[in-house]
């Protein structure tokens, strides 16, 4: 079971963050602050009390004939509390602290020659207590101030890295598209380097490494298919001198099926080396359509809903609906419909739709639309047709008209590849002009 992922920017991972410790660390100097001030404001109360006490105590001794306690003091307070009355018991002065309030009773009390006790007892001054109040609420503000400041410097250190993040993710994302020029590091920019612009040299490293090795790889297919391709012709000329008869028969189709093979590889190669430049025409797309794939295969049906001029390259638009017939006739079921609306043109058949694996991950080269390996194709059609969509600056996608895990024969299936034609098509040079004609 699949569980649930709450998905949130670093810009508001780092400012929660920021603001939680300022938040811990203001919580925590206040209280330090609050206690201190408290415990210091007491001290300063209980010496003030005792000095007040020991001044009483003085006249109290010092008059003859002794009279009441001066100053408020009281002599044998019957409310002295208990614990400052076992302090007393040694003959020891003390004071002590009465409630937890903010304005808490003091008492002072010091032991006479006689056995009495000499006791002074007050609430901390009405003035002491605002100040307080006045501290704690100067501490809840400068906190709250904190965690505000925190939360918004979170923000401009996290959305700064956050951009940077993004324009790597934008400019990596380029890169798997086959855009081979673009360097995460200088997309990235800025003054700044951290873990951001590590990240981005490594990436630009890996992309260097493997356009290295698809480059390589690309010269190694082309040298081999180029080198097969004059022995694989003159096998085809071979074949086509020997004695007529079933296995003349087999040797000619295998020798042709060689040759195609040869020359797919080829044009493969020829299409990822990026060197392929569009001839352009201006053309009626309903009409060439129509034409072109009533001589490929008369028997697909043809839909023009609405007409449009195109500039694109007529050889090879050709080539991609030869590819895309082809694909439907071998692996689909008929009818084969072939649509073209303005821009653009769709091709569907009615057979059991593309695999999973195209639809995922696109037409890959020597994978076939078969369920086995039984299959007689190769896996280059679909390839090379989104090889030279490329080339036209055009888009070429493949889905399914049944949805995805409902088994829908007839009409309700079929596989559909769509080719979309820019409006801006690509020049021989391979930047891009606005075609001559309007749609």
């Amino acid at each position: 079971m699949r569980r649930p992922a709450l998905r949130t920017g670093v810009r508001w991972k780092i400012s929660i963050a920021i603001a939680a410790v300022g938040a811990l660390i203001a919580f925590a100097l206040s209280l330090v602050v609050h206690n201190a001030a408290r415990v210091s404001m007491l001290e300063t109360s209980r010496d003030l009390q005792m000095s007040r006490l020991l001044f009483a105590q003085r006249i109290y001794e010092t008059t003859k004939p002794r009279t009441e306690p001066k100053l408020g003091s009281k002599l044998n307070d019957p409310e002295l509390p208990r614990p400052l009355r076992s302090l007393l018991a040694d003959g020891r002065q003390a004071t002590y602290v009465q409630g937890k309030g903010p304005a808490p009773d003091i008492w002072a009390a010091v032991p006479l020659g006689n056995g009495d006790v000499l006791s002074l007892h007050s609430r901390i001054p009405g003035r002491s207590a605002d100040i307080m109040k006045d501290l704690d609420r100067a501490l809840v503000i400068g906190s709250v101030s904190v965690v505000f400041g925190g939360c918004a410097l979170g923000v401009l250190i996290g959305g700064q890295l956050s951009r940077r993040l993004r324009k790597a993710a934008a400019a990596a994302g380029k890169v798997a598209q086959g855009n081979t020029d673009v360097r995460v590091r200088e997309a990235v920019g800025g003054v700044v380097r951290d873990e951001t612009d590590e990240l981005a040299r490594a990436v630009d490293a890996l992309t260097d490494a493997l356009n290295e090795r698809i480059e390589a790889e690309r010269r190694v297919t082309a040298d081999i298919a180029h080198e097969l391709r004059t022995p694989v012709t003159g096998l085809v000329t071979a074949a086509e001198l020997l004695p007529p008869g079933r296995p003349t028969e087999l040797v000619r189709d295998r020798a042709r099926a060689m040759r195609t093979l040869v020359e797919d590889v080829l044009e493969v190669a020829r299409l990822d080396g990026a060197s392929e430049r569009a001839e352009l025409q201006e053309i009626a797309l309903g009409e060439f359509v129509s034409r072109r794939v009533a001589v490929l295969d008369p028997g697909v049906v043809i839909s023009v809903v609405h007409e449009s001029w195109v500039s694109t390259d007529p050889r090879r638009l050709e080539r991609i609906l030869l590819n895309l017939l082809t694909n439907a006739a071998k692996y689909g079921r008929p009818p084969i419909e072939v649509t073209v609306e303005g821009r653009v043109v769709r091709v569907r058949d009615h057979g059991p739709g593309f695999p999973e694996a195209l639809l995922r991950e696109g037409p890959s080269r020597f994978r076939t639309g078969a369920s086995d390996r039984a299959g007689t194709g190769h896996g280059l059609g679909l390839t090379i047709a989104a090889g030279q969509a490329r080339v036209l600056g055009a888009r070429l996608t493949f889905r399914n008209g049944a949805p995805e895990g409902v088994a829908s024969p007839g009409a309700a299936g079929g596989a559909i590849a769509v080719l979309w034609l820019p409006e801006h098509a690509p020049t021989n040079t391979g930047s891009f002009r606005r075609p001559a004609f309007p749609d």
